[in-house]
């Protein structure tokens, strides 16, 4: 079973492929933490692998993954080959090693660890890829998901193609806190005259921190996704004033209707 997370379609498309590929079931973990279970119990068939794909957000996991982890219990597992797909732009620190800590807590084992450079999404710091940058980025990550098909489809264990980039340690043990604590503030969400009420930020919020009433309303609880802003039909949302000029990005594979949280 291959669980994901995901805010712009990147990690459901990479998901999507490895599931299918392997013929393996394809869980949402937000649409699971929705439903606000104290615990996710599986019973695991045999030969099934577990996955766990996700983007990055500041050098770690999103907390929803950790979270969910944190409440998932596994019936059948007898060394059950667990994989992890981590995509980001550039690079990832210590992701591995944080979900390598959280899935030992839960007596599993990492059998092996991937990191995929996916097109641009964080428009609250820098701006989407343009076409041609996007569609290259798109294309050489093809060629990586077959190689992780190939890997999770043999369970070859011990395999870690990652990019942890310039000081992992500092990025993902002082960086990653500091955005957890403040920097992911739903108070600058904002909406224009555009907005027409439908409701798509709403559905597709991966921590149900969204209601429209006449208008979105923002709660307190907030991951930075982005899902609102880059879905939103009429491109109505913006954070504060400093994604007003900025584009919007949805992996070109990954249909509305995928992303919403069901």
């Amino acid at each position: 079973m291959i669980f994901y997370f995901s805010g712009t379609g990147n990690s459901l498309y990479v998901a999507k492929k490895i599931a299918e590929e392997n013929n393996e079931e394809l869980i949402s973990i937000a649409s699971m933490l929705k439903k606000e279970e104290s615990l996710y119990e599986y019973n695991l068939k045999p030969n099934e692998v577990i996955g766990f794909v996700y983007p990055i957000y500041a050098w770690a996991p999103p907390k929803q993954v950790l979270e969910f982890i944190e409440k998932l219990k596994f019936n059948n597992y007898n060394n059950t080959y667990v994989f992890t797909v981590a995509t980001c732009g550039e690079n990832i620190g210590n992701t591995i090693k944080v979900l390598n800590k959280a899935l030992s807590k839960k007596q599993l084992e990492l059998s092996s660890g991937f990191s995929i450079k996916m097109p641009n999404n964080y428009i609250i710091m820098g701006d989407v890829d343009n076409k041609e940058v996007e569609a290259e980025k798109l294309q050489e990550a093809e060629s990586i998901i077959d190689n992780i098909n190939k890997i999770v489809g043999n369970k070859t264990k011990g395999i870690f193609m990652i990019n942890k980039g310039f000081m992992p340690s500092l990025l993902t043990g002082i960086v990653n806190p500091l955005f957890n604590k403040g920097a992911a503030d739903p108070k600058k969400f904002c909406v224009s005259d555009n907005c027409n009420s439908c409701g798509v930020c709403e559905k597709v919020c991966n921590c149900n921190n969204i209601k429209v009433q006449g208008k979105p309303q923002w709660g307190s609880n907030c991951t930075q996704c982005l899902a609102c802003i880059h879905l939103c039909p009429t491109g109505a949302i913006q954070y504060g004033k400093g994604t007003e000029k900025k584009g919007r990005y949805k992996n070109p594979k990954i249909s509305l209707n995928e992303m919403m949280i069901k």
